[in-house]
């Protein structure tokens, strides 16, 4: 069974940190996620790519926005991916969902929601200004 679940999200200040991960089932992370992003949807706005990770050969991309303040990463142990966020914006709010690729994309769709198979339930983050 598939399987993809967030945890970090909250409350955070302007210019704060804040750590998402998204635990994935074994079979999940070993089949089902050649390529795994997180997305953030925000009130009224589309749901959009913020970072990729292609998972076998650790390239990964970032909306602009984020560039050089958020970072993506996983750990293979724990069948986890993480989105470490710093520098925290208002405009950084947002629910933040971890999604998974069963196949590589291309990397000009790799930011494109429907390019994945596999979505966690969202978790919400919030920063104050």
């Amino acid at each position: 069974q598939v399987q993809l679940v967030e945890s970090g999200g909250g409350s955070v200040q302007a210019g704060g940190s804040l750590r998402l991960s998204c635990a994935a089932s074994e079979y999940t992370y070993t089949y089902s996620s050649a390529c795994m992003a997180w997305f953030r949807q925000a009130p009224g706005k589309e749901r959009e790519g913020v970072a990729v990770i292609y998972r076998g050969g650790g390239d990964t991309y970032y909306a602009d926005s984020v560039k050089g303040r958020f970072t993506i990463s996983q750990d293979n142990a724990k069948n986890t991916l993480y989105l470490q966020m710093n520098s925290l914006k208002p405009e950084d709010t947002a629910v933040y969902y971890c999604a998974a690729a069963d196949r590589n994309p291309p990397w000009w769709l790799a930011r494109s929601p429907g390019f994945y198979n596999y979505w966690g339930q969202g978790t919400q983050v919030t920063v104050s200004s």
